[in-house]
């Protein structure tokens, strides 16, 4: 198979770095490019995972673990946080609350 050069741009302590970590491993920078252009192609994907790090993600990643945090605490539980009762007093408060805002 034919092979064709490829020229990759880094930052110098980045590519020092990474060619001390190839060696390392007992390979060339070009090897373990090669290497990952090859699980690339066979795998149709990245192989590691790409997160946003804007706020949104954050808030949604952050919101996500505390919904599995609660979540896990209630399964662990073996009362409920609250009794029917209090979930009924909870629901008439509410509506209350809603009619006065609306001045039914």
């Amino acid at each position: 198979m034919a092979q064709q050069a490829m020229t990759v741009r880094l930052d110098a302590q980045m590519k020092s770095q990474f060619d001390s970590l190839c060696e390392q491993f007992g390979m060339s920078a070009n090897t373990a490019i090669n290497i990952f252009v090859n699980a690339v192609v066979r795998s149709r994907s990245i192989p590691f995972s790409i997160n946003a790090t804007d706020e949104k993600a954050k808030t949604r990643e952050n919101a996500k673990l505390a919904f599995e945090s609660i979540r896990r605490r209630a399964e662990a539980s073996t009362e409920p946080e609250m009794t029917l009762d209090e979930i009924n007093e909870e629901i008439r408060l509410a509506r209350e609350e809603r009619k006065q805002r609306l001045g039914l």
